[in-house]
């Protein structure tokens, strides 16, 4: 018997999520094993009206794509990627690898190659969705392989899923509602203020946020969610930081970041493992190396680092920062073709001061 859970996922999705409306065009994004979540989805959305579309990514193609294609292959988008961004009213990105590691040995600069090719895309996706045209939310089925990311058994991280999605609560639309209420009052608070300063072991960093707005994350872009997030006035960012968790990039793991900033700029990155991907990164095109988003996570039901950022920058008690594109809708004018999240744990020692007030220490805000 299917887990009644996956259904109801599947409402949360398209009712809360996405706010999907009768008539509008739901584009599927997801992979052969997430079939039981994708088939639920669907169906929602043939109940309500609304035209829902499947493409499925399966499993090996895009590593024959980056091992064997030629340029003009790699930097080709497709027409249907191209529709979807410029026409649909809403994105569900479902992941479900089989293999987190399919990547692990593409090299570097056909990495790069392909992220700059998808750099118009990107940018129209995001101005649409700040426009609130595009409805788009990305969320996680349990497979074996990532559970094994996370050191987990399947069934124990179908558990780890589902309720960090809140999907155990009677109403979880309902909880959610009460989390963004909850978000509201630190935003209240830290939108009045100009300037970030994070501090822990090994970080000290100070960034102005004037005139930049805070969004509220509560199960609608994300799911599961929980965080706060803004983005820094563009060469405002100085000081330095040190990433508490490896950064994952592609399925490869960059181990011990440690970056240094002067006017928004990185002017120094070292790592104990993956260097040279990790300078490959920041090279990508000129947005790469400064950042696009500053956030801070707010789901204390994730308490452990599982390798997936849609989870890891979501823990309670930790801040992340983006390097890359920025969200228009914050106000942030950084443009780039990557978005690389990468977590400092803040939960011991951490503090962070708005206009020289304390207002967050140990992973909790004191506001």
């Amino acid at each position: 018997m299917p887990d009644p859970r996956i259904a109801k996922m599947a409402r949360v999705l398209v009712n809360h999520s996405l706010d999907l409306k009768e008539g509008q065009k739901l584009a599927i994004n997801s992979q052969e094993a997430a079939y039981p979540l994708i088939k639920e989805v669907f169906r929602e959305g043939i109940r309500m009206g609304a035209y829902p579309e499947t493409r499925l990514q399966l499993p090996g193609l895009t590593e024959i794509l980056l091992k064997e294609g030629a340029d003009h292959q790699v930097e080709y988008i497709s027409p249907v990627v191209n529709l979807i961004a410029n026409e649909y009213d809403a994105l569900l990105s479902i992941s479900a690898p089989l293999n987190t590691r399919e990547l692990s040995n593409i090299s570097p600069e056909k990495m790069r190659q392909s992220q700059r090719a998808s750099t118009e895309i990107m940018q129209t996706f995001m101005k649409r969705a700040a426009e609130g045209k595009l409805s788009w939310c990305g969320t996680q089925y349990p497979t074996y392989a990532a559970a094994q990311e996370g050191n987990m058994s399947l069934d124990e991280y179908t558990e780890f899923v589902f309720g960090a999605c809140l999907l155990n609560e009677k109403d979880p639309i309902a909880a959610w509602k009460k989390i963004h209420n909850q978000h509201e009052k630190y935003i209240n608070h830290l939108e009045k203020c100009s300037e970030l300063h994070f501090k822990s072991e090994d970080t000290d960093l100070k960034m102005n946020i004037s005139g930049r707005k805070w969004e509220n994350c509560d199960g609608k872009n994300n799911f599961p969610d929980g965080e706060i997030f803004t983005a820094p006035v563009e060469d405002s960012v100085n000081g330095h930081i040190r990433f508490s968790f490896p950064g994952i990039y592609l399925g490869r793991e960059i181990e011990d970041i440690r970056l240094t900033f002067s006017r928004g700029k990185v002017v120094n990155a070292t790592a104990k493992k993956g260097e040279d991907l990790l300078q490959t990164i920041l090279e990508t095109d000129d947005g790469s190396s400064y950042v696009g988003e500053i956030a801070m996570g707010t789901n204390y039901g994730i308490k452990h680092f599982t390798k997936n950022m849609l989870f890891d920058e979501k823990i309670g008690g930790t801040i992340h920062l983006a390097l890359g594109n920025g969200y228009p809708e914050t106000g942030s004018k950084n443009k780039s073709a990557i978005h690389w999240d990468l977590l400092c744990d803040m939960r011991t020692g951490g503090e962070i001061f708005a206009d020289g007030e304390l207002i967050y220490k140990d992973g909790n805000f004191q506001i």
